[in-house]
């Protein structure tokens, strides 16, 4: 069976959106003491032009994430590899994460991270992708809803590969 790509988001859709989200979260973070938390490794792309999006400063950190399962079943098992490093105790935070399918692992994340005691706890995500959604999570802000397909590029990946493609693609299978 063969595989192609076709552009599902273009970059300029996808500049526009990133700048929209700027714009909102600029509105709403205004004069707040904001960290983002972006997760490793598909979110630094996304993130990286988000930041950039934004008119004042803001702290940067990174987590990253595995779960464990056969194949592309994932086992609702998750685990922190990279946690943050920067303080969040009364801090507003901005999770900046890729993608959501499943909802595990942004769920894990959230729980995860609320024990830091932040003051607030928000999720920006580039694609929400309903398809296989097992647990709803509050998503604050969102660049695309998507309802199904498999995705690369611009920081989403198959295998390490496709990540740094400037556009976002869905992989149709033959």
């Amino acid at each position: 069976m063969s595989s192609r790509k076709r552009c599902l988001i273009s970059k300029d859709a996808i500049a526009r959106r990133v700048a929209e989200l700027g714009e909102q979260i600029s509105r709403d973070y205004a004069g707040r003491d904001l960290v983002m938390v972006g997760v490793l490794k598909g979110a630094f792309i996304f993130m990286a032009d988000l930041v950039r999006a934004l008119p004042f400063a803001v702290e940067v950190d990174f987590v990253r994430l595995c779960s464990y399962g056969a194949g592309t079943t994932s086992s609702g098992e998750v685990h922190v590899t990279k946690d943050v490093e920067l303080p969040l105790k009364d801090r507003d935070v901005l999770i900046v994460e890729d993608i959501i399918d499943l909802g595990l692992t942004l769920d894990f994340l959230r729980r995860h991270l609320l024990t830091h005691q932040p003051r607030s706890l928000k999720i920006c995500c580039l694609i929400d992708k309903k398809e296989r959604r097992q647990v709803e999570v509050p998503l604050d802000y969102v660049g695309f809803p998507v309802e199904k397909g498999f995705l690369v590029g611009y920081g989403l990946d198959c295998g390490e590969q496709s990540r740094t493609l400037p556009e976002i693609f869905v992989i149709d299978k033959d």
